[in-house]
């Protein structure tokens, strides 16, 4: 068994997409309309309709999906830039920081207020043991 990818639900499919390609970057490896998969393996789907077809009813609630249980994280070869160019668009948590274990990230919320994380790539070289 392997895992494949996270599937955050989302309210607006064409809102979600829009912002993954718009201001992410990421390119659209399959499109089902209610279901995109992104050539990164990452993907998306319309709550409302993974809900039918999993728990066969809808929640019934406005409340947004996201509920700061969930992390998406992502690197970027330069997060000075993606900061720049993300920053101005989105709602941020914080700007870039330094992290205890020294990677640079920064973290926004996308439209449904799922936590993102953008972060330099991170050296997972060999210990010197």
């Amino acid at each position: 068994m392997r895992f494949i990818n996270p599937l955050p639900f989302v309210s607006d499919i064409a809102r979600s997409k829009a912002f993954y390609q718009e201001r992410l970057g990421l390119a659209i490896a399959r499109d089902f309309g209610n279901f995109v998969l992104f050539e990164t393996g990452f993907a998306i789907h319309e709550g409302s309709s993974l809900e039918q077809a999993v728990w066969k009813e809808s929640r019934g609630s406005d409340a947004p999906y996201g509920q700061k249980n969930l992390l998406l994280y992502f690197e970027h070869e330069d997060v000075d830039a993606a900061f720049a160019s993300i920053a101005p668009h989105v709602d941020l948590i914080h700007p870039i920081e330094r992290q205890d274990w020294g990677q640079r990230v920064f973290r926004f919320y996308d439209p449904d207020r799922h936590a993102i994380e953008v972060g330099e790539p991170l050296d997972l070289g060999t210990s010197g043991d």
